[in-house]
């Protein structure tokens, strides 16, 4: 990671540029965040690619095909570039780890025992790729991450999408030299067992610091390399003995006689353990320095918090997370896909919940409390590798424009309407700052309007638990930011939904609303969310 160079743009659709992490084939890499603070990895693409009439069209569907791939060894995608924006862009999740490539230059080969689960884990990867009806076409130790609880696999979904325009425009074949199959190679295409016969490189280059094509100290030509796939058989010497039968079985020219990436699994041994168990030496410490420079390049001052009310008024309490929204992200009309709701006291679809007083022989006595939220869009949790990611792609539709355009800078037609969701509550409750929830449900109500204008208003009721009074909020929302499948809102007014309550609801918080088909608006679990928020609004009207 190093600093931007000074003719580095300050944004790329929307999302603010933080480092530099790399160069690729296919572009240069930032770090850059969410609106709420989210690392992410955006990839900008060549403007050779460009070129392609039909790279666009690819590009958008191989993408939002990788969204089909759910699984703790891949990371997520999280937002892309519309058609006609320049340069194309790819935001993937951020995992502050370094690739295989980068540790075995740096420490040396893996330990046998590291090298054995590396290839177990990564191998339950591709399962998940398959089984989606995808291959990755390009494994590598560069598309490695030696993360903190298991190894993952990156920049698939990219690569596939330049196959056609590097082949037919260079009349070369697609892949990294060193790592491809033989029928890469050959046909300039591979499927599955293809897959397999690079993991199985990559192992190799793990357990001896050289990949199975290159003789040691050797800086060996593109086209050497690719002679020695097609023709000559793998160099396994120094590879650990118990290890070479099943990675020459991976090895073979023929992709019928490779193992499946179960299969693989399984010969790898039932016994391999865990990542988390057999890290290589020094991993534990390097991670930690990286987190810890990504958490500096992350921090942004937020703004105050509002001072408290006299204790005779029932307010909101402050709750832990849930303090005024940060003030970076993809600027207003700016970006193309979806931001995570940033919490801010209140929340559409649960808002700011009171805190009751009574006040008795002069003595304050607090009640109960509640805090409820929900966050909408965004990735998940997935950046740490757990798979717990929600569905974060979209794709490609007739509302994806431009960010300057008229489109980009109001509601889409297609969001006017009512939308409803119902929860179940949550049973967390200590007496004094969060009251047990029963039910929560949701009407939100948009209609026509341009980014900056009143666009509707949301209603929450929020039933606590033994007094059955409705706790919610309603707010009356701007149109504060636009994207192709999200749109940001503000609360411009918050009032009780049951004023005889008396409970105190703050202004000016910031919620996201992601897409999900055509009559469901996506509320994901990122972040603060509390349990028992509804998971979707669902059209009504």
């Amino acid at each position: 990671m190093r600093s931007l160079d000074p003719t580095d743009p300050p944004a790329v659709g929307g999302y603010p540029l933080l480092a530099r992490l790399g160069d690729g084939g296919m572009g240069q890499v930032f770090l850059s965040r969410t609106s709420s603070g989210r690392p992410l990895a955006l990839k900008t693409v060549r403007s050779e690619f460009g070129l392609d009439p039909g790279f666009e069209e690819r590009f958008a569907r191989e993408i939002a095909s990788s969204d089909q791939v759910r699984s703790p060894w891949t990371v997520a995608v999280v937002d892309f570039s519309a058609p006609g924006q320049r340069p194309q862009w790819l935001a993937t999740e951020y995992v502050a780890a370094p690739t295989l490539a980068d540790w075995v230059r740096r420490h040396g080969p893996l330990p046998e025992a590291s090298v054995r689960v590396l290839g177990a884990e990564l191998a339950e990867g591709l399962r998940a790729v398959h089984r989606a009806g995808l291959a990755h076409r390009d494994v590598k130790p560069s598309n490695v991450l030696l993360g903190r609880r298991r190894p993952l696999l990156i920049d698939f979904g990219i690569a596939r999408a330049a196959d056609h325009t590097r082949h037919t425009r260079t009349g070369g074949v697609i892949g990294s030299p060193g790592y491809m199959a033989p029928e890469q190679v050959t046909g300039g295409a591979a499927g599955e067992p293809g897959d397999v016969f690079s993991l199985a490189a990559v192992l190799v280059y793990a357990a001896t610091g050289e990949g199975p094509f290159l003789r040691r100290g050797e800086e060996a030509s593109a086209a050497q390399l690719l002679y020695r796939i097609a023709h000559e058989e793998p160099r396994l010497d120094d590879v650990p003995p118990a290890l070479r039968p099943v990675l020459a079985a991976c090895l073979r020219k023929a992709p019928q006689s490779r193992p499946t990436a179960p299969e693989l699994m399984e010969r790898l041994g039932p016994d391999t353990g865990e990542w988390v168990t057999v890290p290589p030496p020094g991993l534990a410490e390097d991670l930690a320095a990286r987190e810890g420079e990504l958490r500096g390049l992350l921090e942004v001052p937020t703004a105050a918090v509002p001072p408290p009310v006299a204790p005779a008024t029932p307010v909101a309490p402050a709750i832990p997370g849930f303090g005024p929204p940060p003030v970076y992200g993809p600027a207003a009309g700016t970006g193309t896909g979806p931001v995570p709701f940033v919490p801010g006291g209140a929340a559409v679809p649960a808002a700011a919940r009171p805190r009751t007083a009574v006040v008795a022989g002069g003595v304050l006595a607090v009640v109960a409390a509640v805090a409820v939220a929900v966050w909408m869009g965004g990735a998940g949790d997935g950046q740490a590798g757990d798979g717990t990611s929600p569905p974060s792609v979209r794709s490609p539709s007739a509302s994806r424009s431009s960010s300057g355009s008229a489109a980009a800078n109001a509601l889409p037609a297609s969001w006017v309407g009512t939308w409803q969701g119902t929860g179940l509550g949550s049973t967390a409750g200590d007496g004094v700052f969060n009251a047990r929830t029963t039910k929560v449900s949701v009407t939100l109500t948009l209609h026509a309007a341009r980014r900056g204008d009143l666009v509707g208003r949301q209603v929450s009721h929020v039933t606590e638990a033994g007094s059955g009074n409705d706790i919610g909020c309603t707010e009356t929302l701007r149109l504060q930011e636009t994207h192709a499948t999200s749109m940001v809102f503000q609360a411009v007014t918050s009032t009780p939904t049951d004023p005889s309550l008396g409970v105190v609801c703050r202004a000016g918080n910031v919620y996201t609303l992601a897409k999900d088909g055509a009559d469901t608006l996506a509320l994901g679990d990122e972040g603060s969310q509390t349990a028992g928020s509804p998971a979707h609004l669902r059209r009504v009207t």
